[in-house]
């Protein structure tokens, strides 16, 4: 006599699945929501306190420092600049400052004029050289060799606000607000996700991100004109 064995395949529990799927996306979620916070976190305080400097710009009381200097080019300096000039006067664009020119300014008067633009004329170069929270421009008489260099400071507040609008700020603070940009959106999304799994427990939870919603667009038709 023999026995028959029967073997069944287990069945998968599909509320099981589930809770496995949902439990594996809130630990991505957790994750990368913490990673782009801290990425984030600095320059989120940065813009949000300049944030606020901005909107009352007007209501900041600052007093800017002009600091003006003047020196004399040497002879072989100004010579490579004059030829400079010949070379823009005769039709040719994008005339950069001389390297040797260059040097001599950045040696005595710690200015950086290297790649910046020049606008020349028959009697002098000027280099503009705006910065974060400030300006400055350096003119030299063609004629004599004659420097005058000025500058202008408008304070700690002016700075961090042209920081937060990228206003001359070179090319790698550009990409830095790039990165940050993408570190907001990436903690943003994320949030939001994590609002929805958690929504059902919640709910609060979509009424408040409505009203998030709805003061900007009130305030946006109501009272802008």
């Amino acid at each position: 006599m023999s026995a028959t064995v029967s073997s069944s395949t287990p069945v998968a529990d599909p509320a099981r699945a589930r809770q496995k799927r949902r439990a594996w996306w809130l630990k991505q979620l957790h994750t990368w929501h913490w990673i782009s916070a801290a990425v984030s976190l600095i320059g989120m305080v940065l813009f949000s306190v300049t944030g606020i400097t901005l909107n009352h710009a007007a209501d900041i009381p600052t007093t800017p420092v002009v600091v003006r200097s003047q020196a004399q080019m040497p002879a072989a300096a100004l010579a490579s600049l004059q030829a400079a000039a010949r070379q823009a006067a005769d039709g040719s664009t994008g005339v950069a400052m001389p390297d040797q020119a260059a040097a001599w300014l950045a040696e005595a008067l710690q200015v950086r004029v290297a790649g910046q633009p020049v606008e020349w004329s028959d009697e002098e170069a000027y280099v503009s050289l705006p910065r974060p929270g400030g300006d400055a421009w350096i003119n030299v008489d063609l004629a004599t060799g004659q420097v005058e260099r000025e500058t202008t400071d408008r304070g700690l507040v002016s700075y961090l606000n042209d920081l937060h609008k990228g206003r001359h700020a070179g090319t790698a603070w550009s990409l830095f607000l790039d990165v940050f940009a993408v570190a907001c959106l990436l903690f943003s999304l994320t949030g939001l996700w994590l609002l929805h799994l958690h929504s059902k427990g919640r709910r609060l939870t979509w009424p408040l991100v409505g009203f998030g919603l709805l003061v900007p667009v009130v305030v946006a038709v109501l009272f802008i004109h």
